[in-house]
């Protein structure tokens, strides 16, 4: 997810939007947020694609095609305006990535995963096909791994097939190469079965972590598609007897996915879904994401008169140009700060009052507070070995962020910055630098009472968000040179690391620079902070200017040194 750019809109209908998802061919995706508080993905059609009449008939077919599927592994349409000047559509925000950025970032998805994965989709696609709609464009990037299962979404090329005029040129196809069935390549005609020969590229790819079928160029794929077998290297079992069947070359001879989905899963999806079917790197992925969503929105109710002064794109007029400091939708957004998040009201509390469904997210209106429930497997290791993870994260949303049961103490890191990258309100003042007088150890060298290693629990937003153990080693160094590390470890045992560069110290306060490590995982903050240790007794106190992080302290006891 990336901060909104200046040239686009801070509102869409009546969704605020929050951050830029992605984007493709047809337009940008958002995270939006309703006035009652439920959390969106609005897709915005590219504004050059506005005046083309046959592309708005398209953008009206996906919409209509949209609105006739719902089942629980497709993203529900819940708001569109096909004619206005720059088309959008709502549907149910899914947190989770798409099956493209985790096979990228994790590689090959393990064979329970796989499977679950199928049967999914392949229940997704039977529901489809009863209404008469083929999807045409079955591929990683439409499809989403979220906590409850996957999701299939983007129907914008779906057309109907009880007849109805096609609405590409003659010869033309449709779809995204290597993933078309070789009857939709040729231009013949598409039935559901072109569907079932994407989901077994698609599962094949999700199991080898490589398309099945492989080129430098789309023509390339186009003719292997057409003409050769696929790749399907070390995939075995059930899973590559099922991949090899959807993609047989002639239409005729692939089962249809009602049948594929009893083969996967013969006491359906759900099943396979509830007993816990992501692996546990994913699950964590996941859960921040949601953590991260949940505060932005925290954030944006609190930023006053955002909406009256937004530029909203809709059907109620035409998006304005005339301003060349505004961009083509709109002015930039207003960043929230973070006292937003930690300091509750009624209102907040009243806007977060619906359940945000594909998140796995329900708020109770009384108390303000969000359950996000997360139950998985992880990964079996060889000889079986594996970790069973089951947790539920509690956040009150009116208040701070506060953690229930087995805590999960996910970091939580909003966009909480200025138009100058500095830090916007904190909530929690910043310690003031320290001066250059005091009692500074001879030649800048640390003093004694600061050496070894420090270990305790941390917090974050005023002591509300668990953030796991901060293991602290400081060595003597200079100014200017490296002081030591950080390694924070999380409840699931996600660590990140910082490097320290030591800036002062004196007797009473050490001042030093925080910088992630090179190797840490995306989901660590890798910008550089102000820390400050603080010795207390026999303990160190370790506070940070991070309000990305939202302010982290923790008080920390020496086990070494």
């Amino acid at each position: 997810m990336q901060p909104l750019a200046d040239d686009e809109p801070t509102a869409v209908g009546p969704y605020r939007l929050l951050g830029r998802l992605g984007s493709g061919g047809m337009g940008r995706v958002y995270l939006g947020r309703s006035a009652g508080g439920r959390t969106v993905a609005v897709k915005i059609v590219h504004p050059h694609f506005a005046p083309d009449e046959e592309f708005r008939a398209r953008f009206r077919r996906e919409v209509a095609a949209a609105r006739r599927v719902g089942g629980a592994w497709t993203a529900s349409v819940l708001d569109a305006d096909p004619d206005a000047p720059v088309p959008w559509v709502a549907t149910a925000y899914a947190a989770g990535p798409s099956l493209t950025a985790a096979v990228t970032d994790g590689g090959p998805l393990p064979a329970h995963t796989v499977r679950a994965l199928g049967a999914g989709l392949a229940e997704a696609l039977a529901a489809v096909h009863e209404l008469g709609l083929v999807h045409r464009d079955v591929k990683p990037s439409n499809v989403l791994l979220t906590l409850d299962g996957p999701l299939l979404i983007d129907f914008g090329i779906a057309r109907a097939t009880d007849g109805t005029a096609s609405l590409t040129s003659t010869g033309v196809s449709i779809g995204s190469p290597g993933y078309m069935a070789p009857e939709q390549i040729l231009g013949k005609g598409v039935t559901g079965a072109a569907d079932v020969f994407s989901l077994g590229a698609v599962l094949a790819y999700a199991a080898n972590g490589e398309p099945p079928f492989r080129g430098d160029s789309s023509a390339a794929l186009l003719y292997k598609v057409v003409h050769e077998e696929p790749e399907l290297g070390p995939l075995s079992g059930e899973v590559r007897a099922v991949v090899e069947t959807c993609l047989a070359k002639e239409a005729g001879e692939r089962p249809g996915p009602a049948e594929l989905a009893r083969r996967l899963a013969p006491q359906g999806a759900a099943r396979l879904v509830t007993g816990g079917w992501l692996p546990g790197a994913l699950v964590e992925r996941v859960s921040r994401s949601a953590v991260q969503v949940l505060n932005l929105d925290a954030g944006a109710d609190a930023a006053a008169g955002v909406a009256g002064d937004a530029a909203a794109v809709s059907g109620s007029g035409p998006v304005g140009f005339s301003s060349p400091s505004v961009g083509e939708f709109g002015p930039p957004p207003p960043k929230p700060p973070l006292a937003a998040v930690t300091s509750g009201t009624a209102e907040a509390a009243g806007a977060a009052a619906e359940v945000t469904e594909a998140a796995g997210t329900a708020v109770d209106p009384s108390s303000g507070k969000v359950s996000v429930s997360v139950a998985a497997t992880a990964v079996p290791g060889e000889g079986g070995r594996g970790r069973r993870v089951s947790c539920t994260v509690a956040l009150a949303v009116a208040g701070a962020l506060a953690v229930a049961t087995v805590g999960l103490g996910y970091l939580a890191r909003p966009w909480l910055h200025g138009d100058d990258g500095s830090s916007a309100g904190s909530g929690q003042a910043a310690s003031p630098p320290v001066s250059s007088g005091g009692a500074t150890a001879s030649g800048g060298a640390v003093p004694a009472s600061y050496l070894g290693t420090w270990e305790g629990t941390a917090t974050a937003l005023q002591g509300n968000l668990p953030m796991g153990t901060f293991r602290l080693t400081v060595v003597q160094a200079a100014v200017g040179a490296e002081l030591g590390r950080l390694r924070q470890t999380d409840q699931l045992g996600g660590v990140c690391t910082d490097v320290l560069t030591l800036k002062s110290v004196t007797r009473t306060r050490l001042v030093a620079s925080s910088t992630g490590a090179k190797g840490n995982h995306d989901g660590c903050d890798p910008a550089t902070n102000t820390v400050y240790l603080t010795p207390d007794h026999d303990t160190l106190v370790y506070t940070s200017d991070s309000s990305a992080e939202g302010n982290p302290v923790a008080v920390l006891t020496k086990t070494s040194g």
